[in-house]
């Protein structure tokens, strides 16, 4: 269901950038040295819709719960609104802080009907008009004395949404929410949403693990690996020139293949490469001192050739609905390589892989452009 064409928004205050610097944090129970994030550092600015994006465990919902005032950071200053809420000399309670959050589970209250929900954090007396608009814009309207219980996953969803935004909250905090809802549902809604943030005039950043959803929605991705962050772009910057190998790999689902540096030459299980422009040694030396390097090889960069005698060997498939997806051992590692749907080779066949001529890759550390010149 689109967004319904309401009338204007109810004036709120305008939100000014967040503001996270230097931030560190370590979970009491914890082990010394294991910090949960690790000096991060990121902003989002008013009207932008930043995601989250990380495997588990990687801090993404720990930094949540750090804006949104949940737990004290052990270093670093969190700032909302252009206000230092959070510091060595500053702590503000998160009642206080404006801040809308739309948890994985919804958080409804199961006693209050839908109408009740979406009013629950106005002070008494407040003018609840923005509350109905947000209920029509949202696609509720005539379901105000529903409870929670009687609707659907998709329309809880949106009530949280509404409830967050309807103090006037100019950031909102999303928590992985739309990890339970059904396909079609979830699709539907991530596409609303930043329609639904643009008429409220709200800023928001989106924990998820999945990196289609940040990257088909967001202005900006943040990626998180153990507390760090390894990149934070626009999602084209993302594709085109990941910062690390790990971003590739977890981004982009690309094949990392070890190399080895003769020159301006790189030697790896399938082919040669040659870094681009060749001899251009400023660029080269960004690397001259690495002891591991990695290329990152696209999946549709690599042909598999059935081979009584090859060294690879097919562990299984994925059918993506317009090709497969083929997973492949080759020696010590293995790769990922989407070939087209005539191509059906079954599991464990024996098989040499070939790079398509004039691939282009990535060689880390330092991301360098690279290309294919010759094969194994």
């Amino acid at each position: 269901m689109p967004i319904a064409a309401a009338a204007v928004c109810p004036a709120m205050a305008e939100g000014d950038p967040v503001v996270l610097r230097d931030l560190w944090h370590r979970y009491a129970n914890a082990a010394a040295g294991a910090w949960t994030l690790r000096g991060l550092n990121l902003s989002l600015a008013a009207g932008e819709l930043v995601g989250l994006l990380g495997p588990s465990g990687c801090g993404k919902t720990t930094l949540l719960r750090l804006i949104a005032g949940f737990e004290r950071p052990a270093q670093g200053t969190v700032a909302i609104h252009g206000r230092e809420v959070a510091g060595e000399q500053r702590w503000l309670a998160p009642e206080r802080r404006g801040i809308g959050m739309v948890f994985q589970d919804y958080a409804l209250f199961p006693h209050l009907e839908a109408w009740g929900n979406v009013c629950f954090g106005l002070r008494p007396g407040a003018d609840r008009s923005r509350a109905a608009w947000l209920l029509e814009l949202l696609g509720l309207q005539g379901l105000e004395r529903r409870y929670p219980h009687e609707l659907s996953g998709g329309q809880r969803q949106r009530l949280a949404l509404a409830r967050a935004l309807a103090p006037g909250n100019s950031v909102l905090l999303l928590d992985e929410p739309f990890s339970n809802l059904d396909v079609e549902v979830r699709l539907r809604l991530r596409s609303e949403l930043p329609a639904v943030l643009a008429e409220c005039g709200a800023s928001a950043l989106l924990v998820t693990h999945d990196p289609e959803e940040a990257m088909a929605i967001c202005h900006r991705v943040a990626v998180l690996r153990d507390g760090h962050l390894d990149q934070c772009s626009t999602p084209q910057q993302l594709v085109q020139r990941p910062a690390t190998a790990f971003v590739g790999r977890f981004v982009l689902q690309g094949n990392l293949l070890p190399a080895e540096r003769q020159g301006d030459r790189l030697l790896t299980a399938l082919g040669v490469f040659a870094l681009e422009p060749p001899g251009n040694q400023p660029t080269a030396a960004d690397n001259a001192e690495a002891t591991e390097l990695q290329l990152l090889l696209a999946p549709d960069g690599l042909d598999l050739q059935p081979r009584a005698e090859g060294h690879c060997r097919v562990l299984g498939r994925e059918f993506l609905g317009h090709s497969w997806l083929y997973r492949v051992a080759c020696g010590a590692f293995s790769v990922r390589l989407r070939l087209p749907l005539d191509q059906d080779h079954p599991a464990g066949l024996a098989c040499e892989l070939r790079i398509r001529p004039g691939q282009r890759a990535l060689l880390y550390p330092g991301a360098l452009p690279v290309r294919m010149v010759a094969s194994a």
